[in-house]
């Protein structure tokens, strides 16, 4: 009882607090294998595919997101047109068999979300070949058939080995190919590098760790074959366009305290460093990464691994790159105690927020079909009323635009601004409205009237009052101007 109404005081300070920060990562990840959030099943006729993809989008919007997470390689195959890995089966019902009618998703789902201001990061699963080991279903020309002695079969299921120096060429160039011919803003690796560990059975490595070990034991090898794909993927998309970030979303434990003094106070079963070989703090440590995802599905006061501890430890170890937190919305599935209501997900935004998180991701979007409405229902009225801009990356890009230059017409629909864009980069824009009895504060997010590409804006609710507008311009990475001149309010 004393821990509900706890919880309860909390979860009313936190909608009290309306203002939410203008800055934070807001996302969720669409899952394709299994069709666990798109599409809704195999073989659909496109313009279903379509319509379905933009109602994520749409419902994802009104909770306040303002990036998606998109597998776009379940399994060694694709979700666009590739030359190299075949369609997925999990889009057209059939393995390397296109959409009928024929549109290319990709391009489809990056303008859609671009449409809408929002990031598309593109979700590759770097090394699963197959979901089950005794099905093949793919084209002779498939890597699974033409490099069997790439594969290794573990726990019922087909990776690519990641020891071997060729897989990782292999892999790259597949995520370089997509980085080169889509829009996209970010590449997004999950947390499956090596297979999490099955008790009593070893991964199949021991011919390809004979030949390349290099005299290293062999748990340090396999983090050593994961660190260089890491540096070599962030090296090799940054030099196509040094514009694109790079994040992973690894198990949310590093190492328990129990293991290693940096380790956080947990009892995790396995974890990131000792059971799938990511040093996820290496990369972070060395740059190779622009974020960091770690998929935090517990709760508050967890047995072995509390969101409470989790949550800063990952926050203390971000080494000048961004943390965004992966929060388990899918456990409210037929969810029981904690898990029975919204509080749990609310209370970790607002611990987010407090330690100054740089923002949260939802796994995953279909979840909120299946846990009704008091979730979103409290994100959209109260926790993301206001909208936020992604986060700077200022080792990428620091550089802000121009401030627009604005001109005010007043008219029978309302206030009319207009800009003009003197720069050869596409833009956006955040609309500023204020009374005119107060100071101009860009830091408002409450403020923000719009966040859009076209160059002019009509105020339809300004019903006669009179307010003072500023507009300012944002670039590909969120760097955003000065504010523009003063308009209305008596201001020209």
């Amino acid at each position: 009882m004393r821990k509900c109404l706890i919880v309860c005081l909390l979860m009313m300070g936190f909608v009290a607090n309306a203002q939410s920060p203008k800055r934070e990562f807001r996302a969720a990840w669409i899952a394709t294998v299994a069709n666990i959030d798109w599409p809704s099943k195999q073989g659909l006729p496109a313009e279903q595919q379509k319509a379905e993809f933009i109602h994520r989008l749409n419902q994802l919007q009104d909770i306040g997101c303002n990036a998606v997470i998109v597998q776009v390689r379940p399994a060694s195959d694709a979700f666009y047109d590739s030359k190299i890995e075949p369609w997925s089966h999990y889009l057209t019902g059939r393995q390397g068999e296109a959409p009928s009618p024929y549109y290319d998703p990709l391009t489809f789902m990056v303008e859609e979300a671009h449409k809408r201001n929002m990031e598309f990061h593109a979700w590759f699963n770097p090394y699963r070949g197959l979901v089950d080991s005794k099905k093949n279903p793919n084209p002779p020309d498939h890597i699974t058939r033409r490099h069997p002695e790439w594969m290794v079969s573990y726990g019922g299921k087909t990776y690519l080995n990641p020891g071997e120096p060729k897989v990782r060429e292999y892999v790259t160039k597949i995520i370089c190919d997509v980085v080169k011919r889509y829009d996209i803003d970010a590449v997004h690796i999950d947390d499956y590098f090596y297979p999490y560990r099955i008790a009593g059975q070893e991964f199949g490595d021991g011919r390809c760790y004979a030949s390349y070990g290099k005299g290293m034991n062999k748990e340090d090898w396999r983090r050593d074959n994961v660190n260089t794909f890491i540096e070599n993927l962030n090296s090799e998309i940054k030099d196509i366009k040094p514009y694109m970030k790079l994040g992973i979303s690894p198990f949310g434990v590093w190492r328990n305290a129990s293991k290693d003094p940096e380790g956080s106070a947990t009892h995790g079963g396995q974890t990131c460093y000792d059971d799938l070989y990511a040093d996820v703090l290496l990369w972070m440590r060395k740059g190779w990464i622009d974020y960091l995802l770690p998929q935090l599905y517990w709760e508050h006061g967890h047995r072995a691994a509390p969101f409470d501890v989790l949550l800063p430890w990952w926050q203390e170890h971000s080494y000048g790159r961004h943390v965004y937190d992966g929060l388990g919305v899918y456990r409210m599935q037929g969810g029981r105690g904690i898990w029975a209501s919204a509080h749990e997900i609310l209370w970790q935004i607002r611990d987010i927020r407090a330690d100054k998180g740089q923002g949260y991701v939802f796994y995953s979007a279909s979840s909120f079909d299946k846990i009704g409405g008091a979730l979103k229902d409290s994100l959209t009225e109260r926790t993301n009323r206001y909208p936020a801009l992604p986060p700077t990356m200022p080792w990428l890009d620091k550089e802000a635009p121009a401030a627009p230059v604005v001109t005010l017409r007043s008219g029978g629909r309302g206030s009319k601004l207009e800009w003009t864009n003197n720069s050869n980069e596409k833009l956006r824009y955040v609309v500023y409205r204020f009374s005119s009895s107060e100071d101009v504060n860009i830091n408002r997010s409450d403020r923000i009237m719009s966040i859009q590409q076209k160059t002019e804006y009509t105020d339809t609710e300004s019903n006669g009052k009179t307010y003072t507008y500023v507009v300012t311009a944002l670039d590909r990475l969120w760097n955003e101007s000065k504010p523009s001149n003063k308009v209305g309010g008596g201001q020209q």
